[in-house]
């Protein structure tokens, strides 16, 4: 007979609300779940499917609004029970850090942006394990060079907005296993990172974890990245778990519809469609996976594409564009170098074309796009917009141009006023560029925008803060429609979004370009989503591009080392690879 499995935590019935008045509304609903000891249990499901908050309640870290209305957390870290859910907060406080450790999604918000990085995880050396001063600086520093941080010394002396994204995360890490906690709970901790960092930090979680037998709870709304670390998965939705397997048999078996479109709503990697799958399309008919064949684009049809875009007159030409930043030093700022963003960039794009500019944080492709825009003025070269030069025109003339060409930036929430509701962020630029004979005319073709990228009428008069991240990009689509481009840069415009959200924003994308005849240059770190939407890509590195070529070319036989690279670092479902 084989050795019983021994559970750290079991979660029994667990219903989880906030108090609205008198009133609780549930957003967790009879959760059972149990994680073993030194085992990896994946926890998927989009934002707002309870996952998130399901984990703090291990920590007793709800926010104030919220109750635990039913249900038991019990903890065997110890050879003994413990039940988290009613426990003072000094009990708590002897679990937190040292017994259970957190990673949070946002490095940036999580670590205090006026204490040095190694300052904040020496303080839970001192705290959970008894440490001097000195002994938890020399501890923090082996932790920093545990979890690969170059310069650990620098890196303890230096504060959290010196850092990279990968580099917080590192410290973020190092910080919740410094006391060698038996569980690490970690939230989103790579959705904002590049593919090759994110590559790197579930690598980094995946060894520490066997090495010293630990329990993780990795979640996460993307099904590829928890293949890539999971053993087991549990799927939520709703605030319910829908569906729970070992990894492999939810994906070559998961019975669930939500769980199958979560599965199918990534851009696959072996074949091209015409539109991704939806969660929606397999809660409307589970048996929705007997119809992908038929969404698969033929050769022939690629090469019908591609020809029509390569017989299309061009759009727009760059011609040797740099773009240099100065470094000052000194009390009198004096320049010593400069940071060369882009670096001498030419290519061109046709009309109607999907041009693909790819690349980690950092290579200078926002740079890029906001220099053709004329957003941030470039140093030296070219951009011509049909025929016409961009670079050194009056700022009055440019504006007759940003009719014809706009931006769809990352951050939808920092992008819109908060103070001004949707609609009304929608009309300001028809009344800025005199679009419309009237207030009323004006909003009725906001209307017709707001239905076109899939938010109803009467949202016209709700703020940017009463919508998910996925309505607000749709709002952001509207307000760059307003004008009627023909010409769009989006900047990493799916890159915040769940995968579910991510495929229902590329497909209004693309449905956009085949209704308006738009032309696109589509900017993100994400190979599989630029492959998916583009005719052509560009591979961007140290402000100059390396690698261009066809998407499906490249993506099937790159030729640089560094486009290896980011190919090899995008997380595969192996198990369907077969």
């Amino acid at each position: 007979m084989s050795e019983q499995v021994k559970n750290l935590i079991e979660i029994k019935d667990l219903h989880i609300g906030f108090r609205e008045g008198k009133s609780v509304n549930g957003v967790v609903h009879g959760l059972n779940l149990n994680i073993a000891e030194g085992e990896c249990l994946g926890v998927v499901g989009e934002s707002g499917s309870g996952k998130s908050i399901s984990s703090l309640s291990l920590l007793g870290l709800l926010p104030k609004s919220s109750v635990i209305s039913q249900g038991s957390i019990s903890y065997f870290g110890n050879g003994e029970k413990f039940e988290i859910v009613g426990a003072k907060e000094n009990q708590l406080q002897k679990i937190r850090g040292k017994e259970i450790a957190m990673i949070f999604q946002e490095p940036m918000s999580s670590l205090n942006p006026v204490i040095k990085c190694g300052e904040q995880v020496a303080e839970a050396l001192r705290l959970h394990k008894g440490m001097s001063k000195a002994e938890a600086k020399e501890k923090t520093i082996e932790w920093f060079n545990e979890v690969k941080l170059p310069r650990a010394e620098n890196i303890y002396s230096s504060y959290p907005h010196q850092l990279s994204g990968g580099q917080k995360q590192r410290v973020m890490i190092a910080m919740a296993m410094c006391c060698e906690p038996k569980l690490l709970i970690a939230d989103e901790p790579t959705t904002a990172l590049d593919v090759t960092v994110q590559n790197e930090i579930l690598k980094l979680i995946s060894q520490l974890q066997k090495d010293r037998n630990m329990s993780v709870i990795f979640i996460s709304h993307d099904l590829g990245v928890v293949s890539q670390i999971a053993d087991r998965i549990a799927v939520m939705q709703a605030g319910k778990k829908v569906e729970e397997s070992s990894a492999k048999d939810i994906f070559l078996n998961a019975s669930d519809p939500y769980t199958k479109g979560l599965i199918a709503c990534r851009p696959p990697e072996n074949y091209r469609l015409k539109k991704l799958p939806t969660v929606a399309d397999f809660l409307k008919d589970p048996n929705y996976d007997s119809k992908l064949g038929e969404l698969k684009v033929s050769a022939a049809e690629r090469e019908s594409a591609l020809k029509k875009v390569h017989d299309a007159d061009q759009i727009l030409k760059v011609e040797s564009l740099k773009t240099y930043f100065p470094i000052q030093k000194g009390i009198f700022r004096k320049t010593v170098d400069h940071v060369r963003a882009v670096d001498d960039v030419s290519f061109e794009v046709k009309k109607g074309e999907t041009l693909g500019l790819v690349g980690e944080s950092g290579c200078g492709k926002t740079t890029l796009g906001r220099s053709i825009l004329q957003l941030v003025p470039p140093t030296e070269g070219s951009v011509f917009f049909k025929g016409n030069q961009l670079v050194g025109i009056p700022e009055s003339e440019m504006r007759n141009y940003r009719k014809q060409m706009q931006i769809i930036f990352q951050d939808p929430y920092s992008s819109l006023n908060p103070r001004m509701t949707i609609g009304n962020a929608i009309v300001e630029p028809m009344m800025v560029h005199g679009i419309g004979k009237s207030a009323n005319e004006r909003k009725e073709m906001a209307v017709d925008l707001m239905e076109t990228v899939g938010l109803h009428a009467d949202h016209f008069r709700r703020y940017p803060h009463e919508f998910s991240g996925g309505q607000r990009q749709r709002v952001c689509i509207a307000r760059a429609l307003a004008l009627s481009p023909e010409f769009i840069i989006c900047d990493e415009s799916v890159s915040a979004l769940d995968v579910s959200v991510q495929a229902q924003v590329l497909n209004l994308l693309n449905e956009l370009k085949e209704k308006h005849g738009f032309t696109y240059i589509f900017i993100s770190h994400d190979l599989s989503v630029i492959k998916y939407m583009s005719d052509r890509v560009m591979v961007m590195n140290n402000g100059k591009i390396v690698e261009e070529g066809e998407a499906d070319a490249l993506y099937n036989n790159p030729k640089h080392p560094y486009t290896q690279k980011l190919l090899a670092s995008i997380p595969r479902i192996e198990y369907l690879r077969a």
